[in-house]
């Protein structure tokens, strides 16, 4: 068994941890004085109307913001938490947060493209789904060992359970899902080639 420092994984995935750290005391703050949550989901929400209007900084300003449960902002962060650290520390912070924009803008731009032109939208699952993405063309890549297969088969599943939420829960912006996994799978496949 290996001792989990918690200073490591800070110093060693810098960008990760402050996303954490600044989208929960986003989420915080907004919770303890809600006319904060109001004015933020004003000007930071993927309101796709505006969107196409010139308002594209909200395209990533969007995984800033989630719905004021807990469920929402603790189910991107844990998986943020999983999935983000070993991306940032085999790619180096800068490729990681160039990652972790360009598949907030790609999930954003697949939610204005192909959802309601009336739709409005919070969260970062594009973003998550494209760190799913790169781990799967890492997967892909190693199809043929024996870790390959394994991860092939656990992103699958996790892949197919996500899939299926859009049919169960309302109101999940699969094509932010979509096109952040399809960023991540195309960056990934050229980063770790």
């Amino acid at each position: 068994m290996v001792a989990h420092n918690p200073q490591c994984c800070v110093s060693r995935a810098p960008v990760t941890t402050g996303i954490v750290v600044v989208t929960v005391a986003i989420h915080l703050l907004s919770w303890l004085w809600p006319p904060l949550w109001e004015q933020l989901f004003e000007i930071f929400a993927l309101a796709n109307w505006l969107v196409i209007d010139g308002q594209w900084w909200r395209m990533f300003t969007v995984t800033l913001l989630h719905s004021q449960g807990i469920m929402h902002v603790a189910f991107n962060m844990l998986a943020l938490s999983n999935l983000g650290p070993q991306v940032e520390q085999g790619l180096g912070p800068l490729r990681f947060g160039l990652i972790w924009g360009v598949c907030a803008v790609a999930g954003s731009a697949f939610s204005v493209l192909l959802g309601d032109p009336g739709g409005v939208a919070v969260g970062a699952s594009g973003a998550v789904f494209g760190l799913l993405g790169v781990w799967l063309a890492s997967a892909v890549r190693q199809r043929r060992t024996p870790v390959g297969r394994s991860l092939l088969k656990q992103l699958g599943f996790w892949l197919a359970i996500n899939a299926a939420l859009p049919l169960i829960v309302p109101n999940l912006a699969w094509e932010a899902h979509l096109g952040g996994l399809l960023a991540g799978f195309g960056l990934g496949w050229i980063w770790r080639g």
